[in-house]
């Protein structure tokens, strides 16, 4: 194994949400080089989510493909629930799955941008999303005494965000998340992270944007997705005693 790696999880069986790309995908490589069974979900027409899988197989990692939209109704539950049957079981569910609605920031004032559709579309996969994957897995994640990692934001926080409606779904991640930490115990304990900027393909970032994240944060730099995967497995396999929590992981922007 890695000597940088920082756990041994081997014998391990991980689901990730959204792990196509950025934070997901982040997580999914740490937990593999860890040595754990890891499915990847990803949308099924996303070809990023393919090459994921051949990629980290490549490098002679245990990975599965594990396609299905966490935004519909019971294409989430059947998602997880053929994730678990080919994994064997279920040790952590990384609920990441997530949109912005949008792929560049919608100004606060212009509520005309902000549609019936953009909300129905950005709480169906930020937080309903969320309680499906996590009601489909709770049994298996219960029989291993095991953990669940959702991704909210630092918009849970009561910033801006990319849109009014996609802080509020983040907001909604963050409630939801103690709220399933008191469901599930005491067999499953809960938790989030709180990530500010990453660089990914989430949203079409400008330079200046990108200078003006790093020039507020207090470490002066943007996270990397391997950032906040080190914060995730801490939460999964570094403590048997963090629940119901969410931690703001930002370099220091938001302070």
């Amino acid at each position: 194994m890695n000597k940088n790696v920082r756990y041994e999880l081997s014998g391990r069986k991980a689901l990730v949400t959204g792990a196509a790309s950025g934070i997901g995908l982040g997580a999914a490589t740490a937990l593999a080089q860890a040595g754990a069974k890891v499915a990847i979900n990803h949308l099924p027409d996303d070809p990023r989510g393919v090459e994921a899988v051949a990629a980290l197989r490549a490098q002679g990692h245990d990975v599965i493909s594990a396609p299905g939209r966490v935004g519909v109704p019971k294409e989430t539950e059947k998602m997880v629930e053929t994730a678990i049957a080919a994994l064997g079981g279920l040790d952590l569910l990384v609920n990441n799955a997530g949109t912005p609605g949008t792929k560049t920031s919608i100004p606060i004032d212009r509520l005309d941008m902000v549609t019936d559709e953009m909300w129905d579309s950005i709480l169906s996969t930020n937080l309903v999303g969320v309680f499906r994957a996590s009601r489909a897995a709770a049994p298996a994640l219960k029989a291993s005494r095991g953990s669940i990692v959702n991704t909210a934001s630092i918009a849970a926080l009561g910033l801006a965000g990319s849109s009014m409606a996609y802080s509020a779904s983040k907001a909604g991640v963050h409630n939801l998340t103690r709220n399933l930490a008191r469901a599930l115990a005491p067999e499953v304990r809960v938790n989030a992270i709180a990530p500010g900027a990453v660089e990914s393909p989430w949203l079409d970032w400008t330079g200046q944007q990108l200078k003006h994240q790093v020039e507020k944060s207090l470490l002066k730099k943007v996270g990397k997705p391997s950032d906040y995967a080190d914060v995730i497995l801490f939460l999964a396999f570094g403590t048997e005693i963090v629940t119901g929590d969410m931690i703001v992981v930002d370099a220091g922007l938001t302070l």
